[in-house]
């Protein structure tokens, strides 16, 4: 069994900042591309910040330079530090994780998610 937990989200003002954390867990191989993704009311689910094994890194044109996705490979762990946060990035943030079990089977795997709030 493989699970992903993400945690971090809260309601916070516009200009804040927040960090989510995803911690994978369970019988893994190895991972390959982990990533943030996010859905907003109305909207389909996008891609927010992915990060592959080799560290290359990919963001949304919304989030540059304003969020950092980083991983801790040896703690099957990523984050996202989100800063200068507004309104339209309100959504619920899903982790995503490409990755290889004990069984030797790849496949995607997705988090319960955690939602953002950002409010005055």
């Amino acid at each position: 069994q493989v699970r992903l937990v993400e945690s971090g989200g809260d309601l916070v003002q516009p200009g804040g900042s927040l960090r989510l954390s995803c911690a994978a867990s369970g019988s893994i191989f190895g991972i390959y591309t982990m990533g943030w993704y996010r859905l907003a009311p109305g909207k389909q689910r996008a891609m927010v910040a992915t990060i592959d094994r080799g560290g290359v890194i990919d963001y949304a044109d919304s989030v540059k330079g304003r969020f950092t996705i980083s991983r801790d490979i040896g703690k099957n762990t990523m984050y996202l530090q989100m800063s200068n946060l507004k309104p339209e990035d309100t959504a619920v943030y899903y982790c995503r994780a490409d990755l290889v079990s004990d069984g030797r089977v790849r496949g995607d795997y997705w988090g319960q998610g955690t939602q953002v709030t950002v409010s005055a």
